[in-house]
């Protein structure tokens, strides 16, 4: 019995997403950046993406199939999400746009996965009898671990952003605390320089009635 539940928390551990690639990249201002992706026909894919950092959080994406057919556009997102089956075969491409901007960097993340899920158990697809309580188990727990990767993934993005602008907040009060600093030594050198310069005049018109 424990040498069948482990067998199918391997099968568990070991049962792979839809393969795809994540990344996190800089896009200047007025540039835009394209990824380029081969595939094949009836093979679905998902594009996930989201600006974590820069101007007003916004990016303007569009995915284009081998044919140059638009089949996802939009401008100034935060964040979005599309999918798509392929229809032909061959390279498809999908690009970040940050031209609409001219100071504002923008750091962007996004996901994409291609094809369907594999099943996690055997011949899970074709099967004709139920499921017994350790397969099912074993279906709840896999389920379980992507939406928790998911979730995980949306925490970083989020402690990513508020990182950063507590950082972007910091740096803004250090420089105005800084400002005020340099404001009151120059008021209170102003107010000493001007009394002294009462206590000045005072003494050299006493000065010249005593004569």
């Amino acid at each position: 019995m424990g040498g069948r539940a482990l067998c199918w928390l391997l099968c568990l551990l070991q049962a792979g997403r839809a393969g795809g690639a994540e990344l996190t990249f800089e896009l200047p201002d007025s540039a835009r950046q394209c990824f380029h992706e081969p595939l094949q026909r009836g093979l679905k894919f998902t594009l996930d993406f989201q600006v974590i950092t820069g101007g007003h959080y916004d990016v303007d994406c569009y995915v284009e199939d081998p044919n140059g057919k638009t089949l996802y556009k939009e401008a100034k997102k935060q964040y979005d999400s599309f999918s798509h089956r392929a229809e032909v075969a061959g390279v498809y491409t999908f690009c970040f746009s940050n031209e609409f901007s001219t100071f504002s960097h923008k750091t962007v993340y996004f996901d994409f996965q291609v094809g369907d899920e594999p099943p996690i158990l055997p011949d899970m697809n074709h099967r004709v009898t139920a499921l017994t309580q350790m397969e099912s188990a074993c279906v709840t727990i896999h389920e379980a671990l992507n939406t928790v990767m998911d979730s995980q993934t949306r925490y970083r993005l989020r402690e990513a952003q508020d990182r950063i602008r507590a950082e972007e907040l910091n740096n803004h009060v250090s420089y105005w605390s800084v400002g005020e600093t340099v404001l009151l030594l120059v008021v209170s050198v102003s107010q000493v320089m001007l009394l002294k310069s009462f206590f000045t005049e005072t003494r050299a018109t006493t000065g010249a009635v005593s004569t």
